[in-house]
């Protein structure tokens, strides 16, 4: 008889981790930084900071942009940057959509945790037909931003599961440090935001480059199989 599946949750990422909007991200910061008289930062720089809350990004790019009044215009010109790239919504990356479906099927929950404001995932959630789709999904101002395990933490609440049993699913450090102070396994993907060295030092189960490494891992662990996927033998 086939075993159980070890996990009953799957958390993940939005940007980076499900659509293909990091390029987009980092063009709408450089522009709202030359908007704001302020010298833009490397791409780098600007991934390093994806999955953060805005108010936080926005702090650690620029840490002398002090007054209110500034960092608001700032927030303002970030978000009508992004939102003008956005007038076509970024992607999904490949096999994200039926890999949802599949394990949609198999009895997974599913939840997203985001850096995201509310208003910008329900946008983007409604774009790709999914406001219901979620059993719940979690932003950053809404809750405390990551690497702050809190919306973890409500999420777990919510769905009724034990840390032991999800599974938090991301591109950044962030995501991953927020799923080790949550107590919950982590999946890095190498294929957003931040690269799969610097990742890995955060002890995650399994690392991947393409989404569809994911669905095969989780199906071969749900008959007891050990196969090999990317780096990991899971």
């Amino acid at each position: 008889m086939s075993e159980v599946a070890p996990y009953q949750l799957l958390i993940f990422d939005w940007d980076g981790t499900l659509v293909d909007s990091i390029g987009r991200i980092v063009e709408a910061m450089r522009v709202a930084a030359l908007a704001c008289d302020l010298l833009p930062r490397s791409d780098e720089a600007i991934k390093g900071i994806i999955g953060l809350g805005l108010p936080e990004a926005i702090q650690s790019l620029h840490p002398d942009l002090h007054e209110p009044a500034r960092v608001e215009h700032f927030r303002r010109r970030y978000s009508d940057a992004y939102l003008a790239l956005e007038a076509e919504p970024s992607v999904l990356f490949e096999g994200v959509r039926e890999s949802l479906e599949l394990f949609r099927e198999q009895g997974y929950q599913l939840a997203v945790a985001t850096g995201k404001s509310r208003p910008g995932l329900a946008r983007v959630l409604a774009a790709h037909g999914w406001l219901e789709y979620f059993d719940i999904t979690r932003c950053a101002d809404e809750t405390a931003s990551k690497p702050d395990p809190r919306m973890l933490h409500e999420i777990l609440g919510h769905c009724r599961v034990a840390p032991e049993r999800a599974l938090m699913v991301g591109d950044s450090v962030f995501d991953l440090q927020m799923a080790t102070r949550a107590g919950i396994d982590s999946v890095a993907v190498g294929y957003g935001a931040q690269p799969l060295s610097a990742l890995r030092e955060h002890g995650p189960a399994l690392a991947i480059e393409a989404f569809n490494e994911l669905r095969a891992w989780l199906v071969a662990r749900t008959h007891g199989q050990s196969i090999e996927v990317g780096s990991y033998v899971g």
